[in-house]
């Protein structure tokens, strides 16, 4: 079973985001903050990791480049998931080592589609 780690400081889109990915045939884990993220992927590195931009302790854009430089930390596919949708933004997230990137509010049609598009699920599963 494919592995998605969740990394948001508000728990309830955690568990949102657990909700959905776990009816994309997930087993997910969570972690609060991007330092929190690190520790686990050194433990275990998962398939994909959903990502907030702004959080306590180690925001999103330091967490994807430091996972970068870590061994096998090329591997996940990395989603940003952020309020902020500007051009600037979403460039630094890209150019930090993010594969793709989510708006919210989101809800299982959208990141069933992005996950669809970097490789992570086929056509065929439905979230639910």
């Amino acid at each position: 079973m494919k592995t998605c780690l969740v990394v948001d400081d508000s728990r309830v889109i955690r568990k949102v985001a657990r909700r959905i990915i776990e009816g994309l045939g997930f087993q997910v884990q969570e972690a609060p903050d991007g330092a929190d993220a690190l520790a686990r992927c050194r433990g275990s590195m998962p398939d994909a990791i959903l990502l907030d931009r702004n959080m306590p302790v180690m925001n999103g854009i330091d967490f994807v480049k430091t996972l970068r430089q870590e061994p096998g930390g090329d591997t996940p596919i990395v989603v940003f998931c952020t309020t902020e949708n500007d051009i600037p933004s979403i460039t630094e997230a890209l150019r930090a080592g993010a594969d793709e990137y989510i708006m919210k509010p989101f809800d299982a049609e959208i990141v069933q589609s992005k996950f669809q598009q970097v490789g992570l699920i086929g056509e065929e599963r439905r979230a639910g």
